[in-house]
């Protein structure tokens, strides 16, 4: 296996100094599942905006690489082209621009090359079937108007068209109901099927990880990683919660 992500111990604080990340060290190789998990306040959704570079989050100390470069300082940009991805628990409205040229746009400005249209939409079509979209959200503005669970869709739609090496789903399932968890899980398992990247998971549901093989589970509290087994370990916080880790 060919690692491609390597935090060395990583604190992260927020603008006002607020540590947020503490002394944490995480690997992950190309095609692994990993699973984040913590009780509210962790710094699950923290890590991952300080790994995809939000300028909201400081690295105070460590490293980060990313496919053997030094990613520490960089942009939000620049690790996308690496082959980064983050899906948000509350995607954003972006008026003015269709989410089919959204896509499109990204994928050109990932490859640096032209996105032929024809091949384009065949591809974009088969992908918001797989998803259950309406194909008329492809001419709609970026998440305007969206319900919650298209916002959730049209972010696995991304993931699906770009095929970033690594991606970052941050609690992608929250506020679905259960056709629509399905639908998003099965999303996920299609691109690790056919673009075998890894991912990162931050979820509370065990529901959107049943088709997928999970590597590992972390255990965050208080920013730091305190405990890390395999997938089983998801079933056990689901029945006996964080306590236990909480005491440590």
């Amino acid at each position: 296996m060919v690692m491609l992500l390597d935090v060395k111990n990583l604190s992260a604080t927020l603008e006002d100094g607020k540590k947020i990340i503490d002394d944490l060290s995480l690997s992950v190789n190309s095609g692994e599942v990993h699973v984040l998990m913590g009780p509210n306040g962790a710094g699950k959704s923290s890590l991952g905006n300080t790994l995809m570079g939000n300028p909201v989050y400081k690295v105070a100390d460590g490293k980060i690489f990313f496919k053997d470069n030094d990613i520490t300082e960089e942009a939000c940009d620049k690790r996308a082209k690496l082959g980064m991805f983050m899906s948000f628990q509350s995607p954003l409205e972006v008026p003015g621009i269709s989410l089919e040229s959204f896509i499109r746009s990204a994928m050109q400005q990932k490859t640096g090359e032209h996105v032929k249209l024809f091949q384009f939409q065949k591809e974009l079509k088969a992908c918001m079937e797989l998803l259950n979209m309406n194909a008329d959200y492809a001419k709609r503005d970026l998440n305007v108007g969206f319900s919650g669970g298209e916002r959730k869709k049209s972010e696995i739609l991304q993931l699906l068209m770009l095929k970033p090496d690594f991606a970052i789903l941050d609690e992608t399932d929250s506020g679905l109901d259960v056709d629509a968890v399905r639908v998003v899980s099965e999303g996920i398992k299609k691109y690790q099927e056919t673009v075998g990247g890894a991912l990162l998971i931050i979820t509370h549901n065990a529901k959107i990880l049943e088709n997928l093989k999970i590597d590992y589970t972390h255990i965050l509290v208080k920013g730091h990683i305190v405990h890390t087994g395999d997938g089983s370990l998801v079933e056990k916080i689901n029945a006996e919660g964080f306590e236990q880790f909480l005491k440590n």
